[in-house]
C-alpha cells in the first residue's frame, strides 16, 4: 500500500472527486494516496459510503483528514450517492472515480486541461487499462440502441470485434491510440464540467447502479454537449471489486438498467413488435448469465 499522503494546502480545487465507496476497504486505501500524490492541479476529495460493513468510513476518516466522508445509511445504490456527493463539492469540474482505479501521474491535470480548452466538451474520459494491461471496453461506449444492443447480445461484436457496425458498442473499428469524441465513457472514471451538470442535472435516480452514466452522457450530448475519449490520460481499473460482492444481485441490476434506458430513450420511437424483442433478449440475457455465474467459481457480473 502506498504511504498516507499530506494534506494539501488550502486551495480553491479545481476540481472535485466523488468516490462511492462500499465495501472495498483495502482498494479505497489504495487508490486515495495514488489521486494526492499523483495529481497536479488542485483537488478534493468526497467519499459517499453506502454502508460498507468492513470499516471503509473509519478508515479514510482517520488516514485522510482532508477527505469529506458522507456515512449513507444504507447501500443506496452509486448514482444515488454520487448525487449526494455532489452536494458538497465546489470544483469547476467533477470527476466520477472507482475506489478500484489508480490514477497514473497527471491524469487529471490532462483531463481538466482538456476542459479548459474545450469549452464544447461536457465530459471527458481516460484510457482505462484493465490489470492484464488490455483496454476496459467501458472507455468508449456507443448508446446502446437497439440494432447496437442487438448486436452485442447476439454475440456478432464478438464475432467481428473490429467492425464499424457490429462492434459499435465499444467502438473497436476505431484506434485507442486516438483522441475521439465518443458517445458515453464510463463513471469508473470520468470527469464533467459542472456547467454542463447545471444544465441537464446529474445521474437520474431510478439507476440502482449501471447504466447512469451513459444515461447522462446522452443527456449531455442530447444539450449539445461533446463527450470525448482523452488517451494520454491513463487509469489503472481492478474492475468489479464490489458487485463480486453480490454478483447475483448486480447481474439483475444491470439489466434491469438496460430496460430503463431503452424504455427511456427508446421505447417510444420503437415499432413495437422490436420492442418486444428487446426486452425479451434482455430477459433471456440476464437469465443465461445467472445460469452462467451459478456454475462458476469466480463470480462476474456482465461481460
Amino acid at each position: 500500500r502506498m504511504e498516507t499522503a499530506v494534506p494539501q494546502p488550502a486551495r480553491s480545487p479545481l476540481v472535485s472527486v466523488i468516490v462511492v465507496s462500499y465495501n472495498v476497504k483495502d482498494l479505497l486505501l489504495d487508490s486515495l494516496p495514488a489521486l494526492f500524490q499523483r495529481t497536479d492541479v488542485p483537488i478534493e476529495a468526497i467519499v459517499p459510503d453506502n454502508a460498507s460493513a468492513d470499516g471503509s468510513a473509519d478508515a479514510v476518516e482517520a488516514e485522510f483528514p482532508q477527505v469529506k466522508v458522507h456515512r449513507m445509511r444504507k447501500n443506496v445504490g452509486f448514482g444515488r450517492a454520487a448525487s449526494v456527493g455532489l452536494d458538497e463539492t465546489t470544483g469547476r469540474f467533477v470527476l466520477t472515480l472507482s475506489p478500484d482505479v489508480m490514477v497514473s501521474e497527471g491524469c487529471l491535470g490532462e483531463l481538466a486541461d482538456f476542459l479548459l480548452v474545450r469549452p464544447d466538451a461536457g465530459a471527458v474520459g481516460p484510457r482505462i487499462i484493465q490489470p492484464d494491461g488490455r483496454l476496459d471496453p467501458g472507455s468508449r461506449r456507443a448508446f446502446p440502441t437497439p440494432s447496437v444492443a442487438f448486436y452485442r447480445v447476439s454475440g456478432l461484436s464478438r464475432v467481428f470485434p473490429h467492425s464499424p457496425r457490429f462492434a459499435r458498442y465499444n467502438m473497436g473499428h476505431l484506434s485507442a491510440e486516438l483522441t475521439q469524441e465518443i458517445d458515453a465513457g464510463t463513471a469508473a472514471c470520468l470527469m464533467f464540467r459542472r456547467a454542463a451538470l447545471n444544465k441537464v442535472g446529474f445521474f437520474d435516480p431510478a439507476y440502482f447502479m449501471y447504466g447512469e452514466d451513459i444515461d447522462l452522457c446522452y443527456r449531455l450530448k442530447q444539450a449539445g454537449w461533446k463527450i470525448v475519449y482523452l488517451p494520454t490520460a491513463e487509469v489503472l481499473h481492478y474492475k468489479g471489486e464490489s458487485s463480486r460482492q453480490v454478483s447475483y444481485r448486480m447481474i439483475r441490476e444491470f439489466h434491469r438498467s438496460m430496460r430503463i434506458f431503452f424504455n427511456k430513450h427508446y421505447r417510444s420511437t420503437t415499432p413495437w413488435p422490436i420492442a418486444r424483442m428487446v426486452s425479451a433478449g434482455i430477459a433471456a440475457r440476464c437469465a443465461s448469465l445467472l445460469l452462467i455465474n451459478a456454475m462458476r467459481r469466480e463470480k462476474w457480473v456482465s461481460r
